[in-house]
């Protein structure tokens, strides 16, 4: 059965590639009743390219630009499901934004499960850099965990954890 919520705000999932925003939110979405969105996948349908295209043409500061557009728009929406890009809190606005239109989750994982979800994607610009995947994730995991941790009203750990665990985690806290 369905889970309805009363007075239904806002949750946005955030964490690094490969935690699980867009599958958690997805599902999280079909039992709460409410629009689900992917940030990235936004400025793909908007843009008619795909996120590597923009790195290529634009470089990540662009890419970024286009983000901070994106997430400002998004959030001032009302009763959705956000699942935000990996670096979506490296700036400060889209942090605020986050932080004041809804309820934020942090999926957290731990670096052998990122490495096992996004090795073999090819979407994800940032781990085709010339260091290994492994070193380019831990990397980010170090640089961007504190802002997640500032950002997040709370903490799921995704890697251990089944989808249905995790959606009920989120339900439980709200």
């Amino acid at each position: 059965m369905p889970i309805t919520m009363t007075s239904q705000k806002n949750i946005f999932l955030i964490g690094l590639m490969g935690t699980g925003k867009t599958t958690v939110g997805r599902h999280l979405a079909r039992k709460l009743k409410m629009e689900f969105i992917d940030s990235d996948r936004e400025i793909e349908e908007r843009t008619g390219v795909d996120i590597p295209l923009i790195f290529e043409k634009e470089g990540e500061s662009g890419f970024r630009k286009r983000e901070a557009t994106i997430i400002d728009e998004l959030t001032q929406k009302k009763n959705i499901i956000l699942a935000t890009g990996g670096g979506a809190i490296l700036s400060s606005e889209n942090r605020n934004h986050l932080i004041n239109r809804g309820t934020v989750f942090y999926l957290k994982s731990n670096l052998e499960t990122l490495v096992a979800r996004t090795s073999k994607n090819k979407n994800r610009p940032l781990l085709h850099a010339d260091e290994p995947v492994e070193v380019t994730l831990q990397r980010l995991l170090t640089q961007r965990e504190p802002l997640y941790e500032e950002v997040a009203d709370f903490t799921i750990a995704s890697a251990n954890n089944s989808i249905h665990n995790v959606i009920h985690a989120i339900i439980k806290f709200l």
